[in-house]
């Protein structure tokens, strides 16, 4: 088992040098942190290249680690590689997978993320989406990085029970399209009201942008566009709660 008690350790610098998307795309390599999120990460076959460990902290009993290399390290230095306020003590360095394919199917049901870019709001998304039981999330050009820390700890794990991957969401809706599969767009006040659209077997929600929302491109290619309407004074929904809303409604149960 190895140690590290300083925080100018060459593998320091490479833990924290993955909190940047061109390391982890070269590297193909993130970090997950805290308890939940390793036994997420155990028990969903992403691949562990390394755990640290503070020194006054022990594995959970429950937790099968054998055979995985582990570092134990200083507080000190766990609190200079953790990002969050309050370290848990364990640190996950993991592969990341290969892009999954993806079929589209009339049954199913997928999420287009066009360009959000808070990771709050994308993690929420992502954990929404498994919740709800969407098959797939098609993230566009200009939406924040899955595997950004922030993204990871928002889902809970959720990115890592169903298939989240990079892709051309104009390929993708022609790809709904050509085999009547609905796309519903979102534009606020714009198109038809959720509650006037009837539940689906198979669709694809299309979502956008925090302050801009779905670029005009897209919406041109979908089969209806709709929005949850505003009874209040608010400008409008925070895109996470939005899609939540929309998903459940669409989603037929039976």
């Amino acid at each position: 088992m190895n140690r590290i008690d300083s925080t100018k350790n060459p593998k320091v610098k490479n833990v924290k040098r993955l909190s940047k998307k061109k390391y982890r795309e070269r590297e193909q390599q993130f970090v997950v942190e805290g308890w939940h999120l390793l036994e997420e990460v155990l028990s969903h076959e992403v691949v562990v290249q390394e755990l640290l460990i503070s020194e006054n902290k022990e594995f959970r009993p429950h937790l099968d680690v054998s055979g995985l290399p582990v570092t134990v390290v200083t507080e000190q230095v766990m609190n200079e590689m953790s990002h969050t306020e309050t370290p848990q003590g364990i640190l996950a360095i993991c592969r990341m997978p290969d892009q999954t394919d993806v079929l589209l199917n009339q049954n199913n049901n997928y999420l287009f993320v066009d360009g959000v870019q808070d990771p709050g709001n994308l993690g929420t998304i992502i954990r929404t989406a498994d919740a709800v039981g969407i098959t797939a999330v098609i993230l566009g050009e200009g939406t924040v990085d899955s595997y950004n820390d922030k993204v990871i700890r928002a889902t809970q794990g959720s990115l890592f029970h169903l298939p989240v991957i990079k892709g051309e969401l104009e390929e993708w809706i022609d790809g709904c399209n050509k085999r009547a599969i609905p796309v519903f767009g979102t534009a606020v006040g714009k198109g038809t009201t959720h509650s006037a659209i009837a539940s689906q077997k198979g669709f694809a929600l299309l979502v956008g942008n925090e302050g801009a929302g779905v670029q005009e491109k897209y919406l041109e290619m979908t089969d209806q566009n709709i929005y949850v309407p505003i009874y209040g004074n608010a400008e409008s929904l925070n895109v996470s709660v939005a899609t939540g809303i929309l998903l459940y409604h669409l989603k037929q149960t039976i």
